[in-house]
């Protein structure tokens, strides 16, 4: 099975941390969304499984109107053989949410929303320059609840100023609002970005590594203890919850990003559209693609299985480096994980490689540690 990623490049306002493809500016929307139909046509040939799973992500698909969304939909669905019962997420903002918008997009195929709360606290949305309030955080999750039961929401932690105290608050009223699904990350300083000029400039605290190490534990604890299962590092899911956009990622499914900035990966071929709204339209007006390719060597792919899995809990199957990419890179492999496992942040289960609970916030440290650096 394959996915589709659909990647919308607007957002009313910059968030201070976020270094992802966006424009604040509509001006182009209507040509973008046809650039996204015409680029879905002209790359259906790409992927060789039928559809399970579609994400709008970006930026802030829930900018999309019912027309636009239904435009996508029945290009999607003339071009590509999409599964009976897909997972169809929108990425929404909390402020778009309102019981209107909410009721359009129910008469559509979205069966999943995927709600960017970040936190529950006005002070640290203010801080990351969110769009939305701390009233807005909650109540936009009440009225998705109306209409949709699939609902995941995203938080933050490692946020300068953010004590354990209110971390587990904002847990904690994740929890009360019963969502079955949570995507909880730390928050990262990225070149280039508000945040990063705000630390910088001594406005802001910078980052304290050990305290988001501390919300990180505190994270786990409190999922496990209310029967949240940690599938992949970052997200959450109830039983029947875990979100198949990420698993696929996560897992080496074939994907197809379509949209400016949106990559892909199909037949051990990476790609990645040009990250310009204008110039990504001009070529689908054009009718070519505004895309690079990259052929992956056995050396990337297995440095890439290795980042991927070690991050799930379904790990790293040695079975699996031994068949797909041989002897050498098993062998490599196994050498390179003893100092881990002597450390309790490796274990084998059977021929399986997993992190331990202590290893987890270290994993992608780890997986760099096994790359293989020097074959093709």
């Amino acid at each position: 099975m394959s996915s589709l990623y659909i990647h919308i490049p607007f957002c009313k306002q910059a968030c201070h941390y976020c270094d992802f493809h966006f424009s604040t500016s509509l001006k182009y929307k209507d040509d973008l969304v046809k650039a996204i139909c015409k680029e879905l046509i002209l790359r259906k040939e790409e992927l060789p499984h039928d559809v399970e799973n579609i994400y709008f992500g970006g930026g802030t698909p829930s900018l999309l109107s019912e027309e636009e969304l239904n435009l996508i939909f029945k290009t999607i669905y003339d071009s590509y053989t999409v599964v009976k019962h897909p997972e169809i997420t929108l990425e929404a903002n909390p402020d778009d949410l309102d019981l209107k918008y909410l009721k359009m997009l129910s008469r559509t195929r979205v069966n999943r929303l995927s709600i960017g709360i970040q936190s529950f606290f006005g002070e640290d949305l203010k801080l990351m320059n969110r769009a939305h309030n701390a009233e807005e955080a909650e109540t936009s999750i009440l009225l998705a609840k109306q209409f949709f039961d699939n609902i995941s929401i995203d938080l933050i932690y490692g946020i300068p100023g953010m004590s354990e105290e209110r971390w587990k608050a904002n847990l904690a009223k994740a929890l009360e609002l019963e969502v079955p699904h949570i995507s909880s990350y730390a928050l990262t300083v990225e070149p280039n970005t508000a945040l990063k000029h705000f630390i910088d400039k001594e406005i802001i605290p910078p980052v304290d590594d050990d305290l988001a190490k501390k919300h990180f534990d505190i994270l786990v604890e409190t999922m496990q203890n209310e029967g949240f299962e940690n599938y992949e590092f970052s997200n959450f899911g109830k039983s029947g919850y875990y979100s198949k956009n990420n698993t696929a990622y996560w897992t080496g499914k074939y994907y197809l990003g379509i949209g400016p900035s949106a990559h892909s990966f199909v037949n051990r071929t990476r790609s990645w559209n040009v990250n310009n709204n204008p110039k990504y339209i001009k070529a689908l007006q054009a009718g070519e693609l505004p895309a690079d390719y990259e052929q992956l060597s056995t050396t990337d792919r297995y440095n890439e299985y290795i980042m991927t899995r070690l991050r799930t809990i379904w790990g790293v199957d040695v079975k699996v480096v031994e068949k797909e990419f041989g002897l050498t890179y098993a062998a490599y492999l196994m050498d390179h994980i003893q100092q881990f496992q002597q450390q309790g942040l490796l274990k084998l289960e059977g021929d399986v490689l997993k992190v331990t609970g202590d290893g987890k916030f270290l994993s992608d440290g780890i997986a760099s540690e096994l790359f293989m650096l020097n074959l093709k």
